[in-house]
């Protein structure tokens, strides 16, 4: 079997999620190339996994000061440029094509009707009980038309009712003593950086370690700051007595994963993550702030919960195995198989949730 993996690069959740099936299609020699798109080709690190993938400027959201910017989407738009390359993308050799919400791969599928396998979390959003609050008819059309497929396995934090799996996570990664003194990793790459660290430096007593892409590696008092890397990351998160992050769905699975308390900001206008936070209050798996504040941290800090972990089983080694075994019409069994794993399954889930 030979696929075509499509990877919505804008935020790291996506590649997080690829790199774990990339790892599994490498140990059971499966041809795979890579594509990615959503962000500029320098702001891609730790992609060796992924081998000689390609890259196209694909569609991706602009933000500002953690608010979706509709005119810099406008502005940063191209498409003449996502036509001509879905137009010239040659998939005749795949047998398959998966799209982790990437448009160019999705649509070229479509439009020369190869099976197109939607694996990732907005296909979970397609199903009438999986929260969605603050997601307009606006939105559900940029949902269903953006990576269109004709296969789904959504993924979330919770069955929902629904024909959903579990989070895709790095199952060996366990959480680890904190350190001394205990930090929290601050990780909210769509927001005002310089606005964060103001906000951080007014409690003196608590240790923050702050990552963004455009940040300096810098000790500044009680503050960290820390470019976005792999593994300096991955280090930082399993030490952590918690986590203040956008409400994107990889770190807090991973968070939920290994049971450490996370504050999750949702981007203003982003479908996705009021999702998100809408299903992290239902659930009652985090606190969500709407707008970013030094109270709302202050709350937070003042009275952190300590949630249980989830432990999810290897989501991607499943997900490898349905794909070989061309059942794409069918993932009823992966999923409840999955959801038992956790010990809830997914019927005691969906009447839970």
């Amino acid at each position: 079997m030979k696929l075509l993996y499509g990877v919505q690069g804008t935020g790291n959740g996506h590649i997080s999620r690829a790199r774990m099936l990339a790892k599994h299609f490498s140990e059971k020699n499966i041809d795979v190339q890579f594509l990615f798109s959503g962000r500029a080709a320098d702001q891609y690190f730790d992609m060796e996994i992924f081998g000689d993938y390609q890259l196209r400027d694909g569609l991706s959201f602009a933000t500002n000061k953690g608010s979706i910017s509709a005119i810099q989407t406008l502005v940063q738009t191209k498409p003449l440029t996502f036509i001509r390359d879905v137009r010239k993308l040659d998939i005749s050799s795949y047998d398959a094509i998966i799209t982790d919400f990437e448009p160019v791969t999705a649509w070229a599928g479509r439009l020369r009707k190869k099976p197109v396998i939607g694996i990732g979390h907005q296909y979970a959003f397609g199903y009438p009980d999986v929260p969605q609050s603050g997601v307009d008819l606006r939105n559900r059309l940029i949902m269903k038309f953006f990576a269109p497929t004709q296969y789904r396995l959504g993924l979330h934090w919770d069955a929902f009712n629904a024909n959903i799996a579990p989070p895709i996570i790095n199952p060996a990664e366990i959480r680890q003593p904190c350190g001394s003194p205990a930090h929290i990793v601050v990780y909210l790459p769509f927001e005002d950086q310089q606005l964060v660290s103001a906000a951080l430096a007014t409690f003196p007593n608590q240790k923050f370690i702050q990552f963004a892409p455009q940040l300096p590696r810098e000790e500044r008092a009680n503050i960290s700051l820390r470019p976005t890397s792999l593994h300096d990351f991955k280090h930082n998160l399993c030490r952590a007595k918690g986590v203040i992050c956008n409400a994107g769905f990889e770190l807090i699975s991973e968070c939920l994963h290994m049971g450490i308390p996370a504050l999750a900001k949702p981007v203003a206008g982003q479908s996705e993550q009021l999702g998100n936070a809408a299903a992290l209050q239902q659930l009652g798996a985090a606190t969500v702030m709407y707008d970013f504040s030094a109270q709302h941290i202050e709350n937070w800090l003042a009275n952190i919960p300590a949630p249980t972990a989830a432990h999810y089983p290897d989501v991607a080694a499943a997900i490898c195995d349905w794909l070989l075994s061309g059942e794409w019409h069918d993932s009823s069994k992966l999923v409840s198989e999955l959801w038992e794993q956790t010990g809830r399954p997914a019927d005691m889930i969906a009447a839970t949730g």
